[in-house]
């Protein structure tokens, strides 16, 4: 029986170990200021509901214990038993309302920046160690964002394009490889595996949100207005959806890579990355 699969399969567990426990181990915080927003909102919430029922409680037995009769020792202990009730359910539900991949796009542009957030939150326990910290390092990224975004009118191409980036082109990276079974992510297939994909496309998303940050800074909307027909070129959104690039799993068919078109503008954003 060969082994060398085997092998293979211990020593890339071995190394994401190694980075996991490099980078602190494994992640509990939010990536964002933007998800860490709406999760003190939704605290927030809870906690108004938690005083609300307590204090609903101790006005109930209060007006009992004037109105109708004592409480007396059972009475107090059942109110106490009551609040405690309250306290512990009130707590721990509802718990927070996750975004869903369909409903991202919902909303003002600076809610949508937060959602996505709060949605790779959710897809990070999925992705490699190296992709995990990309995605971390994108969350940072996506708060300088969310920054330029504060005075920028959401019905302009520039609106439509940072949209387009960050809830249709992000997710459609990391939704690609999550897709894929768990099996086969780390098998190699034309030279590069899943993995090695997904940690390319994170970089180049990584570069293109950097890139849009700077141009909102300087006030380049026109700049950015081309730039997200380049994106849309770039990333797939002008066609089809079976037709858009996906991360392939080991053995399928790789999808043909349309050649680089000349995009009016583009030149100069694309030496402005590199």
């Amino acid at each position: 029986m060969d082994s060398t699969h085997d092998s293979d399969r211990i020593l890339n567990a071995g190394r994401n170990s190694l980075v996991v426990n490099r980078a602190g181990g494994h992640h509990r915080r939010s990536i964002g200021e933007g998800s860490a927003r709406l999760k003190r909102e939704h605290a927030a919430a809870r906690l108004k509901r938690v005083l609300i029922a307590v204090a609903a409680i101790l006005v109930a037995a209060m007006g009992f214990g004037l109105f109708v009769s004592a409480l007396g020792f059972e009475g107090l202990f059942m109110t106490v038993l009551l609040m405690i009730v309250a306290v512990g359910v009130l707590t721990k539900f509802p718990k927070i309302r996750m975004p869903q991949r369909d409903n991202l796009a919902r909303g003002a542009l600076i809610e949508n920046v937060a959602k996505t957030e709060l949605w790779l939150e959710m897809q990070r326990p999925a992705l490699p160690p190296l992709a995990q910290n990309l995605v971390d390092g994108i969350g940072v990224q996506l708060d300088g964002l969310g920054q330029q975004l504060l005075h920028l009118d959401e019905n302009t191409p520039a609106a439509m394009a940072v949209r387009g980036l960050v809830t249709r082109d992000l997710p459609d990276v990391v939704e690609s490889y999550t897709r894929i079974p768990r099996h086969l992510r780390a098998e190699g297939s034309a030279g590069s595996t899943p993995d090695t994909q997904l940690e390319d496309s994170l970089r180049s998303i990584s570069r293109e949100i950097d890139t849009v940050t700077r141009q909102l800074a300087e006030g380049a909307l026109d700049a950015l207005a081309v730039r997200s027909r380049y994106l849309d070129y770039k990333y797939g959104a002008a066609m089809d959806e079976a037709e858009a690039p996906q991360l392939s799993a080991p053995g399928a068919p790789l999808s043909p890579k349309a050649p680089d078109a000349a995009v009016p503008g583009t030149d100069e954003l694309s030496s402005k990355e590199n």
